[in-house]
């Protein structure tokens, strides 16, 4: 999606006088692979560089290849910011990693996202609170761990339920690293091992979601009734939700960021100053607005 987005842009700014000459790397989800296409971008004598990173811990050795290049770098989707194994952020290992007037993030505050799942929780008739035991107990399936997005949407979703008022109870949290299949798995255990204990399933994208909606439907749950599942990204998603099937999802807007992407690339190709951040806002994705909206 951001791929072709940033690709159809392009073409839309050229005029007769000023054209784009683009060039895709697919990096495979593996950074050894996405860092060999950069430092060949950077042979190549490439003008600017868009990169969605694989790994967000390896921001900052890629941020120092290109800013020695001379190069501008436009990162997008994945924050750089994630923890290091002794439980620092990289900013603070890492001090002044986009402290860099050529270098530059687009995307979204993975923080919202996450509040925006807890508040769709919290609209909800029952609050999320199925038995009425005045504790919303719920599952949490994360994706990539080391992820800012992850850790962020794991950590604000519930965030937003207790800042709101409600007292939550987590009865298992795994990784599914955003796959689909892991979601299932992860949610048909979890159902086993608390049956309707279980009243709320967050996953941190719509992946995992569709997978935690399978497993839900394979142990005679309803989603709507007894159970509520909430995901990120506002793709496959969008129909189970209007068809009530899953509760909730919020909206990454692809085109909003890739959009911004390319304006940023193109200010910093005209020498023009950029910031280090540019956010683009999420969307709470609820049956009312999916109904309206798609």
């Amino acid at each position: 999606l951001y791929r072709n987005e940033i690709l159809d842009y392009f073409k839309t700014l050229e005029t007769d006088t000023v054209k784009y000459d683009i060039t895709m790397a697919d990096g495979k989800n593996d950074m050894a692979e996405q860092t060999n296409q950069v430092q060949n971008f950077i042979t190549q004598g490439m003008d600017v560089i868009i990169l969605n990173l694989v790994q967000t811990s390896s921001a900052d050795a890629i941020i120092d290849m290109v800013v020695e290049a001379g190069i501008p770098l436009v990162l997008i989707n994945r924050e750089p910011l994630a923890y290091d194994k002794d439980g620092k952020t990289l900013d603070e290992a890492y001090e002044g990693i986009l402290d860099n007037p050529t270098v530059c993030y687009v995307g979204a505050d993975a923080r919202q996202s996450g509040t925006f799942q807890g508040e769709i929780v919290a609209s909800l008739d029952n609050h999320g609170d199925v038995n009425g035991d005045g504790v919303i107990n719920y599952i949490m399936i994360e994706g990539d761990p080391e992820n800012i997005d992850a850790q962020y949407r794991t950590e604000f979703s519930v965030k937003a339920l207790k800042d709101a008022g409600y007292e939550v109870k987590c009865l298992d949290d795994q990784v599914g690293n955003w796959q689909q299949a892991k979601g299932q798995e992860l949610t048909a255990n979890a159902l086993t091992a608390h049956g309707y204990d279980v009243e709320v399933v967050f996953c941190n994208n719509d992946g995992m979601a569709l997978g935690a909606v399978a497993a839900i439907q394979a142990a005679g749950r309803v989603v709507g009734e007894d159970i509520y599942v909430l995901g990120v990204d506002a793709l496959e998603a969008v129909q189970l939700i209007k068809n009530g099937e899953m509760t909730g999802t919020v909206l990454n807007d692809h085109i909003g960021q890739s959009h911004k992407a390319v304006d940023v690339a193109v200010a910093a190709l005209n020498g023009e100053a950029i910031d280090n951040y540019y956010w683009v806002d999420y969307v709470k994705v609820d049956k009312a607005y999916a109904e309206a909206n798609y």
